[in-house]
Order: structure tokens, then sequence, then C-alpha cells
């Protein structure tokens, strides 16, 4: 085997492991008098799943340069700082047996990606704000953030990088701030439509939950999902005009 299809096989391999799991485990999960650990173990076995396809695609993807040290370090910084931005910067809207919340743990997912590129502000999001669920009472939405936050980050990252060329001065054709707040917009704009969406289908026919109900957490949703967009938007955007000066006199600024 070639050094570079392992990436393909591991992920097909947790994938595979991923569904397996997800079968022996979602009858427990979705059951009336399901305890913190069966949801868990179901959440968990999604995320493997999930995982294992990201590996995969990654996998089959044309090989590029080998990420530096210092982009490794600043992708955990904003894992950190997004589970913070969740966990502590909150406020849970109760919705019967389930919760919404307005937080802050957007604004770092977004500006990882202008930072770092879509895909490592993408994962940054992903794996700070999916830890953020299971070590909180939003354990069974862990899953679906991974997706749709590893999403927001590769949609922001790709219009900032590869659309507006936000780190290249003579490639600019529109004003910087600009492009930074439009990049923004794109993200949040699809975890907009995204998140009630995808969390009505979740819940609905993963979690089983009766589809009147599904509809009513996804429509309150939908409101803290505005909500928290437009405060990612603008606070995302005005901090990373505030730090790129700081960043490029100080040779940080991510290439």
């Amino acid at each position: 085997m070639k050094k570079d299809q392992i990436p393909a096989v591991v992920g097909a391999l947790l994938l595979i492991a991923g569904l397996v799991l997800v079968f022996v485990t979602r009858g427990a999960a979705v059951a009336e008098n399901a305890g913190a650990g069966d949801k868990m173990l179901f959440a968990l076995s999604l995320i493997l799943t999930v995982v294992g396809f990201v590996t995969g695609i990654v996998g089959l993807l044309p090989r590029r340069a080998s990420t530096n040290v210092r982009q490794l370090a600043l992708a955990g910084l904003f894992a950190a700082l997004c589970y913070i931005g969740f966990t502590f910067c909150k406020i849970d809207i109760p919705v019967g047996t389930e919760k919404t919340a307005f937080h802050l743990g957007n604004v770092f997912c977004v500006l990882a990606a202008l930072l770092l590129g879509g895909f490592w502000g993408g994962m940054a999001g992903a794996v700070g704000m999916t830890i953020a669920d299971l070590t909180t009472a939003y354990v069974t939405s862990a899953p679906k953030t991974f997706v749709l936050k590893l999403c927001i980050g590769l949609i922001a990252g790709f219009v900032a990088h590869k659309v507006f060329k936000i780190n290249e001065e003579r490639q600019r054709k529109i004003p910087l701030a600009v492009s930074v707040y439009l990049s923004c917009a794109a993200g949040m704009a699809f975890n907009i439509v995204a998140d009630p969406v995808v969390g009505y289908f979740y819940k609905t026919y993963v979690l089983g939950v009766p589809q009147k109900a599904a509809a009513i957490w996804a429509k309150i949703g939908a409101v803290t999902t505005c909500v928290n967009a437009v405060v990612a938007v603008v606070v995302a955007g005005t901090l990373y005009l505030a730090l790129r000066p700081a960043l490029k006199r100080s040779h940080l600024m991510p290439q």
C-alpha cells in the first residue's frame, strides 16, 4: 500500500466502524428513558462516521504542502476559543426537553477561517464546538455541530481566500473591509439556512423526534441562529481587521 493511500483506507475503516456503532447504539439513545451515557455513545458513533467520511475524502484529494507547526498551533488555539465561546459565553433557551442558545462560538470559527483558511478554520470550529456539545446538555447535537461548523469554515475561508484573495494585496479589487465582512456573511448565511433545516431532519430521522416537535424546535432555533450569525459577522470581521496589522508587523499572519 502506498503512503498516500493510507488516509483513504483509514477513513473507510472509521466510516464502517462508525456506521456499525450507530446501528448498535441508536435504539438505546432514542428511547424515552435514554441516559446521558447512551446519548453520548450514540453521538460519538455519529461523529466517528463523519470523521471517517471526511478523512476518506481528504485522502482521495491531491496531496498538498505539509501543514506547519504554527498552523496546527493556531488551529488548536481557535478550537479552544470556539469551545469557550460556546460553553461559557452563551444564554440557554429551553425548548421543551431540548435547548438552543445565543452564543459566541461561531465568532471564532469564522475568524479562524479568515486567518487560517477554510479547512483549518472549519476544523477548529468543528472540533471545539463538538467538544462543547459533548460536555454540556447539547450532547445529541454534537454530530450536527461537527458537520455544520466545518462547512461554515470551508465556505467563509473559500470566499475570503479564493474569491476575494484577502491575503494578496495586488489581486484585491474591492476594499479589504468589504471582502472580510462579505466572507463572514457567506459562511453565516449558509448556517442560517442549514442549521434549522438539517436540525429538523436530524431530529426527525436520526433521533426519532416527532415531526411536530422537531418543527417547533427548528423554528425557535432559526431565531437564535440568525442572531448568532449577525453577531459572528460583526465581531469576527471587526476582530480580523483589528488584528491583521499587528499580525503582519510581527510576521505572524498565516500564509
